[in-house]
């Protein structure tokens, strides 16, 4: 078997990443605020909320080199809510990992926001779902030596 089943069991919270307050930004907030904020928490993407908290948008790297760069925009004019991507797909904490993998490979994305209630309680990275992925197929090689191998030692 390709893939250890416990891997396709896994939540996105919190077998993939923790539950955490995330920044966000506002459609007005300038572009120039947004990757201030990215440099000074070291993230790629950021998420765009209404005055409710809700999110209605992601700030990308690709967001940034396409929309913003490309186009010769004013970082410091330009509003969030101009390059954002409106209405992002996204993941409920209890998604699948391995679903959320598929998703994401297949769209061609790098981030998704965790949804709760319409707030966004986590970000995961196609990084922090290929570690899970990783981790979880160690442990499956683990186990398969200790049944396979253990009577031999004596364990």
């Amino acid at each position: 078997r390709a893939v250890p089943e416990d891997t396709m069991q896994r939540k996105i919270i919190p077998d993939v990443v923790p539950r955490r307050n995330i920044r966000a930004l506002k459609k007005k907030d300038t572009v120039l605020d947004c990757v201030k904020m990215m440099a000074e928490i070291n993230v790629a993407a950021m998420i765009v909320v209404d005055d409710d908290g809700r999110l209605i948008g992601i700030v990308t790297e690709r967001d940034l080199v396409q929309r913003l760069l490309a186009k010769e925009r004013d970082p410091a004019t330009t509003p969030v809510g101009t390059i954002m991507t409106p209405n992002p797909d996204t993941l409920s904490p209890d998604d699948a990992a391995m679903d959320a993998l598929e998703l994401m490979r297949a769209r061609n994305y790098r981030h998704l926001p965790v949804i709760e209630d319409g707030r966004c309680v986590a970000m995961v990275s196609i990084r922090d779902l290929y570690a899970a992925a990783k981790a979880a197929l160690e442990e499956d090689i683990r186990e398969t030596e200790a049944f396979v191998f253990g009577d031999r030692y004596g364990a």
